[in-house]
């Protein structure tokens, strides 16, 4: 299948469409430049869900991004998934698609957790060729997000940053690059974060996710459970005037806070975006 070229890169912000914020989202829209949603949430529900996703797709850009594709797991991709998708994604008009570079599910089992791949070149093989098959399935570019992760593997033969440039060069797709978990990972496995963002394809990056941490014991967990850390934020500054302006999304999957809080949030997102200084050029920068 064919799938239509990316929207030109552009610098925007936005939050995800949670049923915590049904009753008040439709009167907050005009605070937000798009919406992200989880299909997971919304494929094969009616009612509530299906009504307010359908509302407010009307009125503003709405991504997508899932959890349970797999891409990595040893399992054939779910062609009936593909199928749902493809034809939400098609009704709502979605630029693009992502999902993560790790596996999810195994043997049938789901493992509801996002679980990472050794970095060597029979992983690249593998996962290049299901990111080929999804992205051409669902007719619209598939953006891979760099994943959080706890543990290395001893026969890894690859950086995480080259692994990552293979894929996304040998598959052709694009990259959702979680900022945040760059910084864990960093800190996690003692790589230099700056490094590693200036060693990410920038033409690829179309979009950001940013997210709070916390402190474990001996080592940070990305949890989604807070307001993004000051760090963050700067590697974000930095992130911008390095790879350049890409749609950048606030992730708050748990103790949720009011859309007072997250739409706040998202303002000092755009603040530091606002402090950063971007190369000169022609790229789109949402008002």
């Amino acid at each position: 299948m064919e799938h239509r070229a990316p929207p030109q890169k552009s610098l925007r912000f936005g939050i995800g469409l949670r049923r915590e914020h049904f009753d008040d989202i439709a009167d907050r829209l005009d605070e937000v430049d798009f919406l992200e949603f989880l299909p997971e949430n919304f494929l094969r529900f009616g009612g509530r869900p299906s009504r307010v996703l359908r509302e407010v797709a009307a009125r503003v850009d709405v991504t997508s991004h899932g959890v349970s594709l797999s891409l990595g797991g040893p399992d054939p991709l779910n062609k009936t998934y593909l199928t749902e998708l493809r034809t939400l994604l098609d009704e709502l008009d979605t630029p693009w698609f992502s999902d993560h570079l790790s596996y999810s599910s195994a043997f049938g089992v789901e493992y509801h957790d996002l679980l990472p791949l050794p970095f060597t070149a029979e992983a690249v093989d593998h996962v290049v060729s299901r990111i080929q098959f999804a992205q051409d399935f669902i007719g619209r570019p598939l953006l891979v997000e760099n994943p959080s992760y706890y543990m290395s593997y001893p026969d890894s033969e690859l950086t995480e940053a080259e692994f990552v440039n293979e894929v996304v060069s040998r598959a052709d797709c694009n990259l959702l690059l979680d900022v945040n978990n760059v910084y864990v990972n960093a800190q996690n496995h003692g790589y230099d974060a700056r490094a590693f963002i200036a060693a990410m394809p920038a033409d690829r990056v179309l979009q950001y996710h940013m997210a709070g941490h916390i402190q474990g014991d001996g080592f940070l967990v990305d949890t989604h459970s807070m307001p993004v850390r000051d760090e963050v934020m700067d590697l974000y500054r930095y992130t911008l005037e390095t790879v350049g302006p890409a749609w950048t999304l606030l992730e708050w999957d748990h103790a949720i806070p009011s859309l007072d809080g997250m739409i706040a949030e998202l303002s000092r997102i755009r603040e530091t975006a606002a402090s950063a200084h971007l190369a000169p050029g022609t790229l789109e920068v949402a008002a």
